[in-house]
């Protein structure tokens, strides 16, 4: 199905406005992950898809929209090379300098929940029976209250599970099905969900941050909205802190006080 100039236009410049995603180059992607759907709603076209969603007030169809547009294929471990530099750099780090023992991690755009229940999880061993005593909750957000439901019901199929250790998918999943697994109650509580637009109002964060993961989100930002995210997450971290952003993504080119530690690593200097 083939979306008009027009019709483009007005869906791209909307979604831009409102959540800072990109979709100037995005024509394919949106003529490929909306077509059949738009079929299978009754609607003729695009334009009358695309007045539906904007003429709903509460927000729903546009909540779907955005959760087809920009959900990417996850699994559990993904980019492992993050949570060694967690196991063996930032955690140790972290540990010596809190008295108050509060670890705040944030999983920004968390999708499914695959990358925040992975770090609940290295959380967990790391920290064995000592965990007790320390309050990490990892908050995780995403603009799509779709897939953060998807994310509580904490339902996987098997092959998210490939590069999960396999003692942790013993420790931390039950099997309910042939190939899918749920949660344990154990990791269930270890995460706390909500929806956020990365594009919103940071202040509802009453504490800094000591690690944030922002993975494959800022592929769909521009430039400017990129350095604007990258203020938002210098300032909501603590001096210090780590952000880590997907292995495909760099913040070369964007101003900011940070100092890049590892590929996709990048610490608050000051």
């Amino acid at each position: 199905m083939h979306i008009e100039d027009k019709d483009f236009f007005r869906l791209r410049d909307y979604i831009k406005s409102n959540f800072g995603v990109n979709l100037e180059k995005k024509r394919t992607l949106i003529e490929g992950r909306l077509s059949n759907f738009i079929i299978s709603e009754g609607f003729d076209g695009f334009h009358d898809y695309i007045d539906n969603v904007f003429a709903d007030k509460s927000g729903a169809k546009i909540n779907t929209l955005m959760t087809k547009l920009t959900t990417n294929y996850t699994y559990f471990m993904r980019e492992e090379t993050h949570y060694k530099f967690m196991e063996d750099v930032a955690l140790p780090y972290w540990t010596s300098q809190l008295r108050d023992k509060d670890l705040r991690i944030w999983s920004a755009g968390c999708a499914s929940g695959e990358e925040a229940y992975t770090t609940a999880m290295v959380l967990k061993e790391w920290f064995g029976p000592k965990i007790a005593g320390w309050d990490t909750t990892v908050l995780a957000t995403d603009i799509s209250t779709r897939v953060l439901d998807m994310a509580k019901a904490g339902v996987y199929p098997e092959e998210h599970f490939d590069h999960l250790p396999k003692a942790w998918k013993l420790k931390y999943f039950d099997k309910i099905g042939e190939e899918q697994y749920r949660i344990k109650p154990i990791l269930a509580s270890a995460v706390s969900f909500g929806q956020f637009n990365l594009m919103g109002n940071f202040s509802r964060f009453k504490k800094k941050f000591h690690i944030i993961f922002c993975r494959n989100v800022m592929i769909y930002f521009d430039p400017p909205t990129k350095q604007a995210l990258a203020k938002r997450y210098h300032d909501a971290l603590e001096v210090g802190g780590y952000l880590f952003i997907g292995l495909s993504e760099t913040l070369s080119g964007i101003q900011g006080d940070f100092e890049q530690v590892q590929p996709a690593i990048y610490r608050r200097v000051r």
